[in-house]
């Protein structure tokens, strides 16, 4: 007598709608702005740091490990949701579109090409074809907003430009990006300087973005669960969602922080 398997049942139906949902909200919260969007990134930030804490507690049963980690996610996840509220609302819609484009040219790149693990025995499913994808994908993102006249580095690079670069007076060497009073790069596209800014942010969104990926799937492990909650059907936890995004915040805010003590 055979065996009747039953086959199991797609989930991709909730997942749709809850992506539905979250576009909506966030959407929401950026055509909003203001308060409203800061409201939305805090938010989002005590939901992962909620989660974190939770991941904490079920991998290490040592008080002053917990203690530690405990510190620690609360400045990375502080600190990115900082870099987020102070910076302008661009700059947030460049890291969440940025960050996207990795995954998803992450995603088909790895299931395209294979190759070589990254880290197997933290995230077997993260290739070296998948990152080189992901660094293509955060390029292409940032070439197309600034194409469309959005400028992708934060306003403080331009200020800084203003308060220090320009304050020696001559003109700087052909092919270095120059700001007009709008804090706007004066630059053909596709010039040396479009190309070249464009190609370091990109894979720069794409390492620290990963970096974020692998961070969140080493704590899942030590704490032996698959998603960080499942708060949002289909798709597991917030924390799972914004990994990414989270880290590249944080290396935005340290970049902020620094450029700040630069121009004392």
């Amino acid at each position: 007598m055979t065996e009747t398997r039953m086959k199991p049942k797609s989930d991709l139906g909730v997942r749709a709608m809850s992506a539905v949902v979250m576009v909506a909200v966030a959407g929401a919260a950026f055509f909003a702005g203001g308060i409203w969007l800061d409201i939305f990134v805090g938010c989002i930030a005590l939901a992962v740091f909620v989660e974190f804490c939770a991941l904490v507690l079920k991998a290490t049963p040592k008080i002053s490990a917990r203690l530690a980690a405990l510190v620690a996610g609360l400045v990375y996840v502080g600190s990115a949701a900082a870099a987020l509220i102070l910076s302008y609302e661009q700059a947030v819609l460049f890291i969440v579109g940025a960050v996207i484009a990795v995954d998803v040219f992450a995603y088909f790149s790895g299931r395209k090409f294979g190759g070589r693990k990254i880290a197997p025995s933290i995230s077997p499913s993260k290739t070296w074809a998948g990152l080189a994808g992901g660094a293509l994908g955060a390029c292409v993102f940032l070439a197309a907003m600034e194409l469309m006249g959005m400028a992708f580095y934060e306003t403080q690079i331009c200020q800084s430009y203003y308060d220090y670069i320009d304050s020696f007076g001559p003109p700087l060497a052909e092919g270095m990006a120059r700001f007009d009073s709008r804090c706007h790069i004066v630059t053909a596209p596709f010039d040396l300087t479009f190309v070249w800014s464009t190609l370091l942010v990109g894979i720069l969104v794409a390492v620290v973005a990963q970096a974020g990926d692998f961070l969140e799937s080493w704590i899942k492990r030590r704490a032996g669960v698959k998603d960080s909650s499942n708060f949002i059907p289909g798709h597991g936890g917030v924390f799972d969602r914004t990994d990414g995004m989270i880290a590249v915040a944080f290396v935005l805010g340290i970049i902020m922080l620094v450029v700040k003590q630069i121009m004392g």
